[in-house]
């Protein structure tokens, strides 16, 4: 999810601080590990996470259209922080709401704040524009009001949220969180909750981003699976310039369906190129590394790249008479160009 402005935000409690972030999933895992006493960055997150990708496929449709990822699936990068920096990751699925309702309050009792998994549509303070079935945004739920539980006779509890896309702390009501909790469909949350464990009280940077920067490199540019990475771009490069010679309509759908995955659904795009970007200028100050900080400014000229693409695919789904689909294919080589340069430094000089 892109960040959002709250709208009648409530009083912030001091047990849980909340901060904005870009995205829900890294915002989320940095504001977990940051009050189990691990001061970490959003973008530290991402980078350490290996958040960062890109994966086009073909086989999989979202809306009857193809899916394109700017990144990992949805939860891989708190799993891939809790085996890299050593922290137990716990992690709680559920039958049915009102078994996965008392958990949440008995956490809450024991004072502890979860991470969950939840859908957009259901949530009530995004505003209405905002809502869409998205099954995969991420929040904290930090504490409750109205006295008890409703399981134990309490009247209807409001709970506490820090969602990262939000400015502010959100209130939500029971029964709203438990709808957007247990919604069906693709990505089902099925009640999920996460909380960190036994975490460390420092990074050791010095070993982790190095390894955490091969782990993205490689994945980037020397996969060998044709829809990941540098080639997976390229791949949909190919694949829009065909949609010249099919159905117009379907071909506005396709191109509209990719901008929306890179801009909306919080895949990040460009987004997480800026952030991956902030990630490698905080590397290289405490690594103390010119190299890093010459590739942080080489992947905000890749973020870049990506807006000008996503311009350019609005500007295709709009204009019905005049499509070009040259123009498309050549902003869309010019990201794979740029990432692939930043890649190829960082494989050269790491």
């Amino acid at each position: 999810m892109t960040p959002a402005r709250a709208m009648n935000a409530p009083e912030q409690p001091a047990v849980f601080e909340h901060r904005h972030a870009g995205h829900c999933e890294t915002g989320v895992t940095a504001g977990l590990l940051r009050h189990a006493g691990l001061e970490l960055s959003e973008p530290m997150a991402l980078g350490l996470g290996n958040g960062l990708t890109f994966v086009h496929l073909p086989f999989f449709k979202v809306g009857g259209l193809p899916l394109t990822s700017y990144r990992q699936p949805p939860g891989s990068i708190y799993r891939t922080l809790a085996r890299r920096l050593g922290f137990k990751l716990r992690r709680q699925r559920f039958a049915s709401p009102d078994e996965g309702m008392r958990a949440l309050d008995a956490h809450l009792d024991a004072g502890r704040v979860v991470g969950a998994q939840s859908s957009v549509f259901w949530l009530p303070y995004f505003p209405p524009t905002m809502r869409f079935h998205f099954n995969a945004h991420n929040l904290i739920v930090y504490g409750r009001e109205n006295g008890a539980p409703a399981a134990d006779g309490g009247g209807s509890p409001v709970y506490l949220i820090s969602d990262p896309v939000f400015e502010h702390p959100q209130r939500c009501a029971g029964a709203d969180l438990a709808k957007a909790r247990f919604v069906k469909g693709a990505l089902a949350p099925k009640g999920l909750l996460y909380w960190p464990e036994d975490v460390p009280a420092t990074i050791d940077y010095a070993r982790l981003v190095p390894k955490a920067i091969r782990g993205t490199v490689n994945m980037m540019v020397r996969t060998p699976v044709p829809i990941l990475g540098v080639r997976g771009i390229r791949y949909l490069a190919r694949r829009i310039e065909k949609l010249q010679q099919g159905d117009p309509r379907y071909a506005r759908l396709f191109v509209g369906q990719i901008v929306r995955m890179q801009e909306e659904i919080g895949t990040g795009g460009g987004g997480f190129r800026f952030m991956y970007a902030a990630f490698l200028q905080e590397a290289g100050e405490r690594l103390d590394s010119a190299v890093l900080k010459d590739a942080s400014r080489q992947m905000t000229d890749t973020g870049d790249a990506w807006r000008q693409f996503a311009l350019a695919g609005a500007k295709f789904v709009k204009d019905k008479k005049s499509q070009d689909f040259a123009g498309l294919v050549t902003a869309l080589n010019a990201c794979a160009e740029r990432e692939e340069q930043v890649y190829r430094f960082l494989l050269k000089n790491s």
